[in-house]
């Protein structure tokens, strides 16, 4: 028989290899044609009696197998029944099941039944159903190497473990093992798999297809643990049993708390667990397959795999990237500005393998910024995740200096000066007058259209924005922002560095604020005015955290600085005049900078009080003898709705003006760049979800109440009213 997914070859042993390498695609995952193959290859295997038994690895250097391909998982059918869902995704359930029974019936197990033994050579990850498969062959053998990893990541798309993933893991490493690894998705290694009983042995990786082997030649007929009579889960058996019944009993409350209820996943897996380990193996395979066709089936896994996957990977591929200009040489980039974000960019480029030639006005200042590099390598050596060696290899990469001299032969400029127009126009002149012609030069404002400070570049279709977001080492997202004269020769470049640095990359058009800040800056000064009109600081943060914000609005102003935020305004008043539109927090904003000095986090005192101490911050007791609280508190929920609308209804703005140019764009930036509640897919999907029809009215409302701010563009309008969804009018328009 032949196969399109894998090579099948039996040895003189009669033991059959089997070695998964999808053509064409740089990781292994399970995609149709590979469940096609699979199911095939099990019957061959156990149908022939030449093949003693089967080990399965991979040909692929980037690892074992990371899971489904969530393309596929993406593009069911609008019409499909939920029975239909079921049987498409129990196929593979059903393939593994046969595998390790033989295709004997759970009677004949429990009389002593076994079938050919099954074992895999695990060389680098082995993520949801590629950990799914190692669960379900009798013996496990993984590589000593650094990149071998094991995890259930499905909860991080809105998905449960949809292979067998959370009744194995239980009936090897018990029940709150499962829990953990199946509700956080996070990966381990091979040594901390082995630890928990999920594998049974590490060898060096040239070693472990012989292990392998040797295992199967020693067992010609074996079963799996649970399939044998007597068999007990580790630690406690049953729902009922008293050594696990406190276990569940907090799990639900525990799991909620970290969740806030925002992801139906996680109560779904632990409901896997619960039942599962109530009921026969078979039995408990339906269920976790039933919830994972539930979660399947509702928008929240839809919309979070389109964003966080779909939509993430081909904005990381490239897919904004014009055609024609050839791919950017970048051996040396030159940073100006060493303050946070420029020591940030620094870090993150010579991480890259770039060179960087760190300028600043003040030598010591440029120093300074290298020092942030140190400080990042220092506490990645002391974690163990970075080596000496590693690090001073990349520490050489940084040159602060103050000589523009040393821009002569840079491959790109990143400009990351002080958020000032006048600033950046002498810096700007100064740099191109010894920077090679055809270098491009971008720069990192946070608010300051590119077209007006590309008025100072003698080069202009090479000048581009390249907005970062703080702090630049754990931020994923960047802003590529061309302005109206920028030729494709700057994108592409831009793309290419981002590319390089390995983030996830939006284009968006040139106004003030760009897209993200356009959306955040409202979203945080509402929360402000809502502290204005005496609204309980505790209630809008913790509104918003449980909401699925990372960080409440107030704690988030702290972190950004208000000192920031009141600069940014004056520089906005100073640019439009008479055209300005007040935000209304104006006067807080000067109060808290000119007045009380509170400029945030980096002082140690903004609408938080931060202890020199290290210990936990605490809402400035000292808030209410400037703004009073209302006697009469509104509700949680019309908190949560008046903060979640105005970013709704901000970003729907900025597509309506076509600044995010599509709703993938938009979302992805939304989540990426400040955190927008990840459980909804981003805005865009957010509105598909609730429907086009109710955001125009809920923001309606809010408008009546709050302020034409709330009113929802004629364009939202116009498709509530034919009854559109953005995603299907974006693509019909494509």
């Amino acid at each position: 028989m032949t196969y399109t997914t894998f090579s099948f070859e039996t040895d003189s042993d009669g033991i059959a290899l089997l070695t998964i390498d999808l053509p064409g695609q740089s990781m292994n995952v399970w995609n149709q044609a590979l469940i096609d193959d699979f199911e095939k290859a099990v019957d061959e295997f156990l149908s022939n009696d030449d093949i003693k038994g089967l080990v399965i690895t991979s040909g692929k250097p980037s690892g074992f197998l990371a899971g489904a391909d969530l393309n596929m998982l993406s593009a069911i059918p609008a019409d499909a029944t939920p029975k239909q869902v079921f049987d498409a995704n129990f196929r593979l359930q059903s393939c593994f099941r046969k595998m390790e029974t033989g295709g004997h019936s759970a009677k004949e197990l429990s009389k002593g039944a076994t079938t050919k033994p099954v074992a895999c050579a695990v060389n680098g990850l082995a993520l949801g159903g590629g950990m799914e498969l190692t669960l379900a062959c009798h013996y496990r053998v993984a590589s000593d190497a650094k990149g071998v990893q094991f995890g259930q990541p499905e909860v991080q798309v809105g998905l449960i473990p949809g292979a067998g993933g959370t009744q194995r893991i239980m009936r090897l490493a018990g029940v709150q093992p499962s829990m953990t690894i199946c509700t956080q998705g996070k990966p381990m290694d091979a040594n901390a798999a082995k630890a928990q009983g999920l594998i049974h042995e590490i060898a060096p990786a040239d070693e472990i297809f012989a292990k392998a082997k040797e295992w199967v030649k020693a067992n010609p007929k074996t079963s799996q643990p649970w399939d044998k009579k007597g068999f007990k889960i580790p630690g406690g058996s049953g729902a009922m049993d008293p050594r696990v019944v406190p276990i569940f009993a907090g799990s639900s409350a525990m799991a909620q708390g970290q969740t806030n209820h925002n992801y139906p996943a996680v109560q779904r897996i632990l409901s896997a667990i619960y039942e599962g380990s109530i009921v026969p193996m078979d039995t408990a395979l339906r269920l976790e397959s039933k919830y994972f066709t539930q979660c399947l089936l509702e928008p929240q896994a839809k919309n979070m795999i389109r964003t966080l996957f779909v939509n993430k990977g081909k904005a990381e591929k490239g897919m904004a990237r014009p055609e024609g200009p050839a791919k950017t040489e970048l051996k040396k980039v030159g940073v100006l500005g060493a303050g946070m974000m420029g020591a940030g960019i620094a870090y993150v480029t010579a991480k890259a393998g770039m060179e960087v030639i760190l300028l600043d006005r003040d030598q010591a200042y440029a120093e300074k910024g290298k020092g942030y590099s140190v400080k990042l390598n220092e506490k990645g050596i002391s974690r163990g995740k970075l080596t000496k060696e590693k690090s001073d290899e990349m520490l050489a990469r940084i040159t602060p200096t103050t000589d523009y001299d040393l821009l002569k032969d840079v491959d790109l400029i990143i400009e990351a000066v002080f958020e000032d127009p006048g600033v950046k126009a002498d810096v700007i002149k100064k740099t191109e007058a010894v920077i090679k012609p055809d270098v491009v030069f971008a720069t990192n404002t946070s608010t300051i259209p590119i077209g007006n400070l590309a008025k100072n570049s003698e080069r202009a279709d090479q000048f581009i924005g390249i907005h970062f977001f703080s702090p630049v080492d754990k931020m994923p997202l960047v802003e590529i922002i061309p302005h109206a004269g920028s030729g494709d020769v700057s994108l592409a470049a831009a793309l290419d560095y981002v590319g390089k640095i390995k983030k996830t990359p939006i284009v968006v058009a040139d106004a003030r604020g760009f897209y993200c800040n356009s959306v955040v800056v409202p979203y945080l000064n509402e929360a402000a005015l809502m502290v204005k009109e005496g609204i309980n600081p505790a209630l809008i943060d913790n509104g918003c955290v449980h909401m699925g914000m990372p960080v409440g609005p107030l704690a988030l102003m702290d972190e950004t600085s208000q000192e920031l935020g009141w600069s940014i305004a004056k520089s906005a008043m100073q640019e439009e005049g008479d055209n300005y539109q007040s935000s209304g927090v104006e006067d807080l904003l000067e109060l808290f900078v000119d007045t009380l000095g509170r400029k945030g986090k980096k002082v140690g005192k903004g609408f938080y009080e931060y202890p020199e101490d290290g210990s936990k911050k605490f809402l400035w007791p000292g808030l209410t003898e400037h703004f009073p609280r209302l006697e009469n508190q509104p509700s949680v929920e019309e908190v949560q709705e008046r903060l979640m609308y105005i970013q709704l209804v901000a970003a729907a703005n900025m597509y309506a003006r076509d600044v995010v140019h599509d709703p993938e764009s938009a979302d992805l930036g939304a989540i990426f760049g400040w955190g927008f509640c990840p459980w909804t897919g981003g805005p865009m999907s957010h509105i598909d979800t609730i429907g086009l029809k109710t955001f125009v009215e809920t923001a309606d409302k809010l408008a009546d109440k709050h302020g034409e701010k709330f009113t929802p563009p004629q364009l939202f309008r116009d498709l509530a009213a034919k009854g559109e969804t953005l995603y299907g009018a974006a693509k019909a328009a494509a």
